[in-house]
């Protein structure tokens, strides 16, 4: 028999109850475990309901169709919120969030799904297959003189000796939070790293000993985890200094805890939304649209100055932790006249 409590509510609580009833179904299930990407989904469902319910009349799950899902994406394309923009690889995330949760509502109460979203993923091939490594467009990466202004940008954390004395002090003047955001930063231009290798970071991480400067990190250890075995990837000596720097401010700050970049002073690991933001509020900060690729256009960039610079792509596979068919996306891209730094 059909569930007809959900028949009298609200266009806003059927919204709530049918997302929080197929989130609670995933984590029984174990399909979802980790709080972050539990408040990623939310934030996501979270934006569709508030433009759902500004409508007038208000979008309901039973009336939405993909007049409704195509008016959607226009007004979200290109905003910068929680739900991290609508390139065609999030707008397939969303959809297919979108789809699970109707179909999902639609078996609760006993009734044929509503296939708007599916429909709509459908009839736009760019989404629908954003995520297939045939269809991927180039990856997005940093040219020449964006990677030098960001360099610029994060390496004004740190003591620089050769500047003038008001320049070269600039760095007294950062929380550890800013300086532990910009040392993350670097680390994905600087070291290829994913926002989640970041984010699993220990203190035993960094490799100083046997580099050419004595106590500034040329490496870093990442954990493995299900779908990565651990590895080491060199670092930019610019990188080495900025995180030799934040791991100095660190112990004298008194932060606890094994994490490199942990999220509190006691610390707590760093969340994901939560680092996504601070990253993505760094590019702002310095002058790069963060829209665009996001920080995966740090990875990508470390990945083909690598290349670039004739390093073996199975070796830049290695270093990254992903296998070397992978590295076929970048052959466009190296091939091509284009400056990377």
């Amino acid at each position: 028999m059909p569930s007809l409590s959900l028949f009298s509510n609200t266009p806003a609580e059927t919204h709530s109850a049918a997302f929080e009833s197929w989130l609670a179904d995933q984590r029984a299930a174990g399909t979802l475990r980790q709080d972050s990407s539990m408040d990623v989904y939310r934030e996501m469902w979270t934006a569709f309901t508030a433009w759902c319910l500004g409508e007038q009349p208000a979008v309901t799950l039973a009336s939405l169709d993909t007049r409704d899902l195509e008016a959607f994406h226009a007004a979200r394309f290109g905003t910068k919120s929680s739900d991290l923009s609508l390139s065609p690889r999030h707008a397939l995330r969303l959809m297919r969030l979108i789809d699970r949760v109707l179909r999902h509502h639609a078996a609760e109460v006993d009734q044929a799904p509503n296939t708007a979203a599916a429909d709509w993923i459908a009839s736009h091939p760019a989404v629908r297959y954003a995520d297939a490594a045939s269809a991927d467009p180039l990856p997005e990466f940093l040219s020449v003189a964006e990677a030098r202004q960001l360099i610029a940008y994060l390496s004004a954390a740190r003591p620089r000796p050769g500047l003038s004395e008001a320049r070269r002090n600039s760095h007294a003047s950062f929380t550890w939070q800013e300086l532990r955001n910009r040392t993350a930063v670097a680390l994905q231009l600087g070291g290829g790293l994913t926002p989640g290798d970041v984010r699993v970071l220990t203190m035993k991480s960094p490799t100083s000993q046997g580099g050419r400067v004595r106590e500034r990190p040329w490496k870093v250890s990442v954990p493995g985890n299900g779908n990565s075995l651990p590895r080491e990837t060199p670092i930019a000596p610019w990188a080495g200094e900025l995180l030799q720097h934040w791991m100095q401010v660190r112990a004298e700050t008194g932060i606890a805890g094994e994490f490199l970049l942990p999220s509190t002073r006691t610390g707590k690991p760093w969340s994901k939304l939560s680092h996504y933001e601070c990253a993505r509020q760094v590019l702002e900060d310095a002058g790069l649209d963060s829209s665009e690729g996001g920080s995966f256009r740090l990875r990508h960039t470390f990945a083909i100055r690598q290349l670039r610079r004739g390093t073996d792509a199975v070796q830049v596979a290695r270093w990254l932790g992903i296998e070397p068919q992978a590295m076929r996306k970048y052959d466009r891209v190296v091939a091509a006249p284009t400056d990377v730094i």
